[in-house]
């Protein structure tokens, strides 16, 4: 018998999905998204380079060269890191019992954690001020309490703002946290704890690693809008503490330099973005979904 020689097997030919107009629904989304976010930031992009000359790169200098710019953006990072942290060390176990909670109860912990959300930052800081002030609350309990002899002065310092930062912010924190936490079954915990594991190791080796989802979307929501936050930090301190969003505010209403402001406000988008890029890729390569050991 003769052996004919095989012949290739033909490359398969991938096939062309028909378009599907139900994806037009997405245009007056992107229309918006462009109108309302692409065109200022490219205007943004253009005012930074532009100098009194034409092109210029003398704003970035100014911002990046002088040791004042340069302590308001560090300012600005340290209060993004300390809300984060503070929204986080208090948003996880409020996270958790919010998703352990049953019935009626469950809603009314929900309901508590939405109504912050519904009034307006301005309503929310004035209310601190108030809270915070000589003859205020907070003085009041500290008097009372014995902690301290006479009212102190809380507002206009730091910690009214990391205070004012981290309760403004924290539903932020728990939301994504619970959003994870309560599709975690908790009969993991019960069977690593029939295994031998104590509380310490069932949550740093099973609860913690499940719930790196939520952590990671809640750290890079929170940080990435207080680090650009206006409002609170102008009400809370003011000028004692100068942030990135006042020095922006103030380029463009007072002093009318646009390129100093589009350059502070570029690196601010730079921060963000930064941000939102790691988590995104903590999320793909996995460090984030590790099964527990």
């Amino acid at each position: 018998m003769i052996a004919t020689p095989a012949t290739p097997a033909a490359a398969p030919t991938k096939e062309r999905r028909p378009f599907d107009p139900k994806a037009l629904i997405v245009l007056p989304g992107i229309a918006y998204m462009a109108l309302v976010f692409l065109i200022p930031v490219l205007r943004l992009v253009g005012d930074s380079l532009r100098g009194a000359e034409g092109f210029s790169l003398s704003g970035y200098d100014r911002v990046l060269g002088d040791p004042y710019y340069v302590q308001v953006i560090l300012n600005s990072l340290q209060l993004g890191l300390v809300t984060t942290l503070g929204t986080l060390l208090l948003g996880y176990p409020a996270a958790m019992a919010l998703s352990r909670a049953k019935g009626q109860w469950q809603v009314l912990l929900v309901a508590l954690i939405f109504l912050p959300l519904t009034v307006s930052i301005i309503v929310k800081t004035f209310g601190l001020t108030i809270m915070m002030r000589r003859d205020g609350i907070v003085n009041w309990l500290l008097v009372n309490l014995y902690v301290i002899d006479r009212p102190i002065r809380l507002v206009f310092t730091e910690f009214a703002l990391y205070f004012g930062m981290i309760n403004v912010f924290l539903p932020l924190m728990i939301l994504p946290l619970y959003s994870v936490m309560r599709m975690i079954d908790p009969r993991l915990g019960e069977a690593a704890a029939s295994l031998g594991a104590g509380p310490a190791r069932t949550f740093f080796r099973v609860t913690l690693p499940l719930t790196a989802p939520g952590i990671v979307a809640g750290v890079s929501l929170v940080f990435s809008i207080a680090v650009a936050a206006y409002v609170t930090p102008g009400l809370l301190i003011g000028d004692r503490f100068m942030t990135m969003s006042q020095v922006m505010a103030k380029a463009y209403l007072n002093l009318r330099d646009f390129q100093l402001g589009a350059s502070m406000a570029m690196i601010m988008l730079a921060i963000a973005l930064i941000v939102i890029f790691l988590a995104t890729y903590l999320a793909r390569m996995g460090v984030a979904r590790d099964p527990p050991r």
